[in-house]
């Protein structure tokens, strides 16, 4: 049996199960260092059966079941049960144990409009589950069933699903972070593709050592940390995001440890690692054995790249390693990656041929356009053109347009959603009627054939005229001030009598006296005096370097800024919160009274909650 040529993971798994039964492929890192469950690749494929037969006894090859699983490796089982029994995987976001009931909301919509048919989990949650789904309807009329009881089951009863390049393999439901989310039907040809792609496009060898804190029930993560590692037949150490989040040098001591050779997260995470890693603990690593440090998901930063190289260029990490990509569940995940060269894919926005294209020199003038970083060529098979969002025209190389996209990892749509999968999945160039494209509603420009992406149209801030892209005004935000959380701001245009106007929602390190000994009225007073001081500077940092007034500034407590379930920022339900008075502010400036909101400020005073 070749392994080069299967139409599905399910035919992958059993080319790993029948010619490598007792290779350990999964291994999971209990609180991020120490090893813990393991799966065999015959055990993954026993398992993997036990679990389709079970599901078979209560649901029909095309259902859909939620996949609801804490840490670990039980979801890998479950996922791959659903496979072999032709049912039709949903990963989802699992309860907060903290706040479960936040979940609610996202996870009713997903099992609606999804008609799930039964929610897998573990025997330890079940009851959780069970308890938080009472009064929920899309979810208590359908089974939980336990999916960790091995040896249950008779695999002889387990007969292979009719599965073509067609058959749609699970659900990726996007973050919601400019919408709400949708579930993309992603099939095993798109899957096979993407991995293929991924394959030819970045340095894996039989030497190959995946390390992942990634969750998997996102993309990334799922690509990552299980789908690749099987297609290449290589190991993966998986550990808990909250292990990485609590201590990020646990993800670095783990690639160390464990001499990862591929490994990688969104841009805010190689942030962290900077800024949360202390010199003592950096002595201990040694990233030498780490080839590819893959970068996406979110907008990508030249100083994030520059600061990690440079922070850790002692321990043994090569600049070299950098790889920054892009990717949206929509093409399965991976569109293009830059290949890996002597520096990490700084982007320069036009060439000296290009200096007279209008959109880039006044963008590069006017402030609202940082320094680009290329995400690379596409992969194998993809083709990305640059098009006039309005006229359906592709633009010249250096143009900043809407990323339009084709090829075999392109999903056939949105679940149950027909008009926005047509308007979405099936676009065609106006004038050459070359298509179908995928219209990804990102911006981003083409020079010498690598991308470069700029922003999500959606997010585009328009104020007289002048385009602003708000992560370039977040990462001024986030730099004015020591007391202002990386990652954790958003700007954003909201409606005022004078038209659209800046606002600026972020968070703040420090927490308010409050708690404990009752604080004093001076502690209050200068805590007041620092909002106020974080204020001014942002006003001012954002006025020098994007040349905009700042009409509204709200500063939030550690935690309180809304985001998606990956983390990203969800600058409308931001800028929706502070228009109905729900956000939960610590301190709020106006500059002038007559804005739509509810703000009580008076014109340049501060107001605190």
């Amino acid at each position: 049996m070749n392994s080069d040529n299967f139409e599905s993971l399910i035919k992958r798994l059993q080319f790993r199960a029948a010619t490598l039964p007792d290779s350990v492929g999964y291994t999971f890192l209990v609180d991020g260092t120490t090893e813990g469950e393991t799966l065999t690749y015959g055990q993954l494929d026993r398992r993997s059966r036990e679990i389709a037969v079970m599901l078979l006894r209560v649901m029909n090859p095309g259902d859909r079941a939620l996949l609801m699983y804490p840490p670990g490796l039980d979801f890998l089982s479950a996922f791959f049960g659903c496979l072999y029994a032709g049912v039709i995987a949903v990963p989802a976001y699992p309860p907060h144990s903290a706040r479960p009931e936040r979940s609610l909301p996202r996870l009713r919509s997903i099992a609606s409009e999804a008609g799930v048919k039964a929610v897998l989990c573990t025997e330890k949650v079940v009851g959780k589950l069970a308890s938080l789904f009472e009064n929920v309807p899309e979810l208590s009329k359908w089974p939980l069933l336990a999916t960790d009881h091995y040896g249950l089951e008779t695999i002889d009863k387990w007969q292979p699903p009719i599965c073509n390049p067609d058959a749609i393999a699970f659900l990726q439901y996007t973050s919601g972070s400019t919408a709400a989310p949708k579930g993309v039907a992603v099939s095993h040809g798109n899957i096979i593709h993407n991995l293929g792609s991924i394959q030819d496009g970045s340095r894996h060898d039989i030497d190959t050592v995946l390390i992942s804190w990634l969750p998997t029930y996102h993309d990334m993560g799922l690509f990552a940390g299980v789908l690749f590692p099987l297609y290449k037949g290589c190991p993966s150490y998986l550990m808990a995001p909250v292990s990485f989040l609590q201590k990020p040098v646990r993800w670095l001591q783990a690639i160390s440890t464990f001499r990862g050779t591929n490994s990688g997260g969104p841009d805010f995470a190689y942030d962290l690692c900077v800024h949360r890693t202390t010199p003592q603990q950096r002595l201990g690593l040694d990233l030498s054995s780490w080839q590819i440090a893959f970068n996406g998901a979110e907008p990508i930063r030249q100083s994030t790249l520059d600061g990690f190289s440079t922070a850790f260029r002692d321990c043994g990490f090569r600049r070299s390693s950098l790889f920054p990509v892009y990717g949206l569940a929509e093409s399965t995940v991976f569109v293009s990656g830059k290949l890996l060269v002597d520096t990490p894919g700084a982007a320069t926005p036009c060439t000296r041929e290009q200096e007279t294209v209008p959109s880039l020199v006044t963008a590069r003038r006017n402030g609202s356009l940082a320094q680009p970083v290329s995400c690379g060529s596409p992969m194998s098979g993809m083709k990305v053109i640059i098009a006039d969002q309005h006229q359906l025209t592709e633009m010249p190389d250096g143009q900043i347009g809407e990323i339009w996209i084709s090829g075999p990892s392109v999903a056939k749509g949105y679940w149950n959603r027909s008009e926005e999968s047509q308007a979405t999945f099936c676009a065609y160039l106006a004038d050459t009627r070359q298509g179908p494209f995928l219209r990804t509603g990102d911006l981003g420009f083409i020079v010498e054939g690598e991308l470069f992406v700029t922003g999500r149209i959606k997010d585009l801030i328009i104020i007289r005229g002048r385009k602003h892209y708000p992560q370039d005004i977040e990462q001024t935000v986030e730099t004015s001030h020591i007391e202002v959380r990386p990652k954790c701001s958003a700007a954003v245009a909201v409606p005022t009598l004078e038209g659209e106007r800046l606002a600026i929602v972020a968070e703040v390190n420090r927490r308010p006296p409050v708690g404990g000994r009752k604080p004093s009225v001076a502690a209050f007073h200068q805590w007041r005096e620092e909002l106020d001081e974080v204020i001014a500077t942002i006003r001012q940092a954002v006025a020098e370097q994007h040349e905009i007034q700042t009409s509204i500034i709200s500063i939030l407590a550690r935690g309180s800024i809304p985001k998606t379930s990956s983390g990203k920022i969800q600058r409308h339900a931001c800028c929706s919160a502070m228009l109905d008075g729900t956000l939960e502010s610590l301190a709020c400036w106006s500059l002038q009274s007559t804005h739509t909101n509810s703000f009580s400020s008076n014109n340049q005073t501060v107001t605190f909650a």
